[in-house]
């Protein structure tokens, strides 16, 4: 093959037109990506719940002041108080990322912003045994595109707002039904004609463009495997939710509790129903005015997170995120109370993770990440404070080599962390 090809090659068949990746022989120097670690699941919990903030939490009302049990419960916590066995609040964890709302998304991605989330890494290891893989969700109205979870190959993942949407995609008609499984059909069939041909490319090739090549592959196959389970799952019984929506959608950006309380009840029943083993809920948030119990706050969101030490403004700030936490407290109410058939709780099963990329909204300090860790049959009921300034202080990234662990995924780092909080946390 010519080495001065055009970078624009395409795979075609008589049902695709698929775009190749950038390969060295059409002018490129992509290399091809390391692989992930060995899977594995464990008789533990079954399911990871993600839940960030993009504006933060208020860290002077988030972090209890005492470390280790019996603390007092900080404002923003006391939605919750309820349910203080059943979690643990972390402080001085941080991925050592840039600062700014743009690095927001390392709350899931570690220190590099944008790369593979640590949801979708879970999700690639333990979401195969559910109908969906992973579902992400948000609400609340921010400004411009966002992503909280990406692939392994960097692509942010959109997020469902609508609650009407998520429920159709959880409990869809059996008219909905048979069109999907045209469509995937029609599209595995189209998927394995463009690998045909993409084979008999692959043998022209440098090696390094073959490893690209092979990556490319791993991707489709992925695909498939996704479409595979789908399809198997189009004959299994639908799940009756028993939970009728109301009548409109809350998406309008000063509706955002309601949304979330509608949110967290759908993503209860999703993992009731064993639909999906993965959620991200993103909790958006720009110039929305809130009113909170009948008053109207006197600014939007994003301007009472840059509060700059007004008191008012952060009386207002710590309301919004107190409402947030009543909002979650109806999800752990709902998880503590659903059961297996051995009697244990569906909280049990789930590890949630709540926080945010966001340390200090006001100072955009992305050091010292509020950080809540719910369920997951670990040992709850404290607070551990980690000294940032330690010698050898551990890393979030060290939490969540703890978490995959838990969960039965085979992993021994995360982002720059190499170790896990075993020892603290178990």
């Amino acid at each position: 093959m010519s080495s001065n090809l055009d970078r624009r090659q395409f795979l075609r068949s008589a049902s695709a037109l698929i775009a190749l990746p950038a390969l060295e022989a059409f002018g490129s120097s992509a290399t091809a990506g390391a692989a992930t670690a060995a899977s594995g699941i464990s008789n533990g919990p079954r399911n990871f719940v993600a839940i960030g903030a993009y504006l933060g939490w208020h860290p002077a009302a988030f972090f209890p002041e005492k470390a280790g049990e019996g603390y007092e419960m900080p404002e923003i916590l006391e939605p919750i108080e309820g349910y203080r066995d059943s979690f643990t609040v972390f402080s001085g964890l941080d991925h050592r990322a840039p600062n700014g709302h743009k690095a927001w998304s390392n709350f899931l991605c570690g220190n590099a912003p944008g790369s593979y989330s640590v949801d979708q890494q879970i999700a690639d290891q333990i979401g195969g045994k559910s109908r969906f893989s992973s579902i992400e969700l948000a609400t609340g109205v921010g400004e411009g595109a966002k992503s909280m979870s990406y692939t392994k190959q960097g692509v942010g993942l959109p997020t469902i707002m609508r609650p009407s949407v998520l429920y159709r995609q959880l409990f869809t008609s059996q008219a909905d039904r048979e069109r999907t499984e045209y469509l995937l059909k029609s599209g595995q069939s189209s998927l394995d004609s463009v690998l045909e041909d993409a084979r008999r490319l692959q043998a022209s090739l440098p090696k390094r463009d073959r490893e690209k090549l092979d990556e490319y592959f791993d991707s489709f196959r992925t695909v498939e495997k996704k479409m595979g389970r789908q399809l198997a799952s189009l004959d299994e019984p639908l799940p009756d939710p028993g939970y009728e929506l109301p009548s409109y959608d809350p998406i309008t950006p000063n509706l955002q509790m309601e949304a979330g309380t509608i949110m967290y009840d759908l993503m209860a029943l999703a993992l009731e129903t064993e639909s999906t083993r993965v959620m991200s809920l993103f909790l958006d948030g720009l110039g929305q005015v809130f009113a909170i119990d009948g008053e109207v706050l006197k600014a939007g969101y994003h301007a009472l997170s840059h509060h700059g030490n007004d008191p008012e403004m952060i009386r207002d700030l710590v309301a919004i995120e107190r409402a947030h936490l009543d909002c979650f407290a109806g999800f752990l109410r709902q998880l503590s109370e659903k059961k297996n058939p051995e009697g244990k709780s569906l909280l049990d099963e789930t590890v949630i993770l709540l926080g945010t990329g966001m340390g200090d909204a006001s100072r955009h300090s992305n050091a010292n990440l509020p950080t809540l860790v719910a369920g997951g049959g670990f040992k709850h009921g404290k607070h551990i404070a980690i000294d940032p300034k330690a010698k050898d202080a551990p890393l979030m990234g060290d939490l969540y080599v703890t978490l995959m662990q838990r969960l039965g995924v085979e992993a021994d780092s995360f982002s720059n962390a190499s170790r896990n909080l075993n020892q603290l946390f178990f």
